[in-house]
């Protein structure tokens, strides 16, 4: 069963259902597949895993349309204290009362998951949830973006993409990094994806000079 072929077993909501949720990520703002853990960090790197493994430049994933969730997360002292998710096709869950020592207590967050489809990385499974305010902007137009395109050509529904940044500059932290999901291309859900055409970015460099392992 190749990589998105597993996106569409059984039990997934229709096409419609999807669409119409992805919608409501607007005014919102588990499921996930098993994998790492995909963030970026504070100095605007995409990493995952426990050793916190750059992404390479210019690699592209494949994003299960169907793998959006929405629910909260409760942090302690760096730890996790709570967490509930649900699909974005099914109401926010309920959460109760936040766990003691719950640092923010419960904190709304959204989720993905994506499959590496080029690359040193071709073929890792990771999960992406935010609950920054630039993670979970970038979470919902994903999302709108799938609900726009599945609207337009149904048969295509799952988005290529580069994992990239963007930045602002804070009048107290200074420049934050926020990602952003970069779509070149989009793909029917039982074909095997190959990566998609996109165009050079000028700020990755030679792959030479790329830094590609960072320490933990």
């Amino acid at each position: 069963m190749n990589a998105i072929t597993a996106f569409s077993g059984a039990g997934l909501p229709s096409v419609g259902d999807l669409t119409s949720a992805l919608r409501k990520m607007e005014t919102v703002v588990g499921a996930a597949a098993n994998g790492v853990i995909l963030k970026m960090d504070k100095t605007g790197h995409w990493v995952f895993g426990s050793d916190q493994t750059e992404v390479e430049d210019d690699s592209q994933w494949a994003v299960n349309p169907f793998s959006f969730v929405h629910g909260y997360i409760a942090w302690g002292d760096g730890d996790v204290l709570g967490e509930v998710m649900g699909p974005i096709t099914q109401p926010l869950p309920d959460h109760g009362e936040a766990p003691a020592g719950a640092k923010k207590g419960w904190e709304v967050q959204v989720g993905l998951s994506v499959k590496c489809i080029s690359g040193e990385d071709k073929g890792l499974e990771a999960r992406y949830s935010a609950t920054s305010v630039g993670g979970k902007k970038a979470v919902t137009a994903l999302g709108l973006a799938i609900a726009a395109q599945v609207e337009k050509d149904p048969s295509k529904p799952v988005p290529l993409v580069r994992l990239k940044k963007e930045h602002y500059q804070h009048k107290s932290y200074g420049r934050i990094f926020t990602p952003v999901f970069d779509i070149v291309d989009w793909v029917a859900m039982d074909k095997e994806p190959e990566p998609g055409e996109a165009e050079a970015d000028p700020d990755a460099g030679d792959a030479s000079s790329r830094r590609r392992r960072r320490a933990a």
